[in-house]
């Protein structure tokens, strides 16, 4: 098992080396964001310095099972709780990549987020059309810029993401600037990537409650 694991995480790391760069981009507060169209090809390579945190974008990604175990034994390499990997996924993402990610082994800092439906249970739900979905996946590709996409203000830190990281906390400990209880409203926007969004508030929960 150690020997095809080493074996996995050497061919991403080649391929890497060899293909052109991902689309990267900086979501701010030290949260980075990386889409995966090609496996591995698109797995960030190991930066010098310590890891950080990251959204990695598998939203209609295509993947056999050999890709798919590469993906789930990187996951286990990179994510830690100072660096938690929040991965984007929908009912469009490969279905071995969603048994990939649904593995017990794979999920230590790893967290899943998306609109969930058939075969596919995120660990944090989002609603959202796949037109929805899809129009704000193809902006971001097309140039727009990340804030965009977001419709209001991720440092301000939303109820549910607070609750989603309170159990970590000790006792007494709230995050700054977290809502009243009571449902979320969300603002009128042009396009929006509710997963990308939920991604970014519950870092900043985690900004907050200095988990990270």
């Amino acid at each position: 098992m150690i020997r095809r694991l080493a074996f996995f995480l050497a061919a991403a790391t080649a391929a890497c080396a060899a293909a052109p760069s991902p689309l990267e981009r900086d979501l701010g507060q030290g949260l980075a964001y990386v889409r995966v169209k090609r496996l591995p090809a698109d797995l960030p390579a190991h930066s010098a310095g310590p890891a950080r945190p990251c959204v990695i974008d598998v939203r209609y990604t295509e993947a056999d099972a050999v890709a798919a175990t590469t993906f789930a034994a990187w996951l286990g390499f990179r994510a830690t709780p100072r660096a938690p990997m929040l991965v984007l996924a929908n009912t469009a993402t490969s279905p071995a990549l969603l048994d990939a990610l649904a593995r017990p082994g794979a999920r230590p800092s790893v967290i899943v987020i998306g609109a969930p439906g058939a075969r596919f249970a995120p660990d944090l739900a989002v609603s959202s059309t796949a037109a929805e979905e899809r129009t704000a996946y193809d902006a971001l590709e097309n140039g727009a810029a990340p804030d965009t996409l977001l419709a209001d203000f991720p440092d301000k830190v939303r109820n549910d993401e607070a609750s989603l990281v309170r159990g970590q906390s000790g006792p007494g400990e709230t995050p700054a600037d977290a809502p009243p209880e009571g449902p979320a409203e969300r603002r009128s926007a042009p396009v929006i990537d509710a997963a990308l969004q939920r991604a970014v508030h519950l870092h900043r929960a985690l900004v907050a409650l200095r988990k990270l």
